[in-house]
């Protein structure tokens, strides 16, 4: 009997607006999918209504054997995995980790632009304890930004100011207002 591969996540994309379909389908067919969503007020004419929509638009991620991706890239609506010409490429588990983490929270969040370069920290209490990423200031709200790299998108999550911790003061702008001896204490609320 051959051992079973190590199945490792994916990322698929999908046809415009498909992405709960094809969740859907694979699930069906036995794969583990993630569609991560966040939730939005839209405005109609006559009212307004809060929608769930993907964190990844066009994106469903799914965890199987590359050698055996046949049953995945045959349901409808799926235009390919991403990956490096014809080879997929994995994403990183710690990345896919986080961003369940964010969904589990059930924290506000929204899609966030890809940001390469700003401080990394880590949550040092509350729900989203250990996740780490990139702090940043929101109309007047700090987020964490947690990306994913292979397809250059991100998530931002609100946190507040007293859950992180710099994960290297050496990378903290001159303008930020935190002295490198100054330390972040969990701070909860009252």
């Amino acid at each position: 009997m051959e051992p079973e591969r190590v199945k490792r996540w994916y990322a698929v994309r999908v046809k415009n607006r498909r992405e709960n379909v094809v969740a859907e389908h694979l699930r069906a067919r036995g794969f583990e999918t993630f569609l991560p969503l966040y939730r939005m007020r839209r405005r109609w004419s006559d009212r307004f209504k809060d929608v769930d929509l993907p964190l990844f638009p066009s994106y469903v991620f799914c965890r199987f054997d590359p050698l055996n991706r046949l049953p995945v890239v045959s349901v409808p609506g799926i235009v390919h995995v991403v990956g490096t010409g014809r080879t997929p490429v994995a994403i990183d588990t710690t990345e896919i980790a986080a961003i369940q983490t964010v969904v589990n929270s059930e924290m506000p969040r929204q899609p966030w632009p890809f940001l390469e370069i700003g401080q990394r920290v880590r949550i040092e209490c509350g729900p989203l304890l250990g996740l780490e990423g990139v702090l940043l200031d929101f109309r007047g709200h700090q987020r964490l930004v947690l990306s994913v790299a292979l397809l250059q998108r991100s998530v931002a999550v609100q946190v507040e100011g007293g859950w992180v911790r710099p994960l290297s003061l050496s990378t903290i702008p001159a303008h930020s207002g935190l002295a490198t001896s100054q330390r972040v204490l969990c701070q909860t609320p009252a």
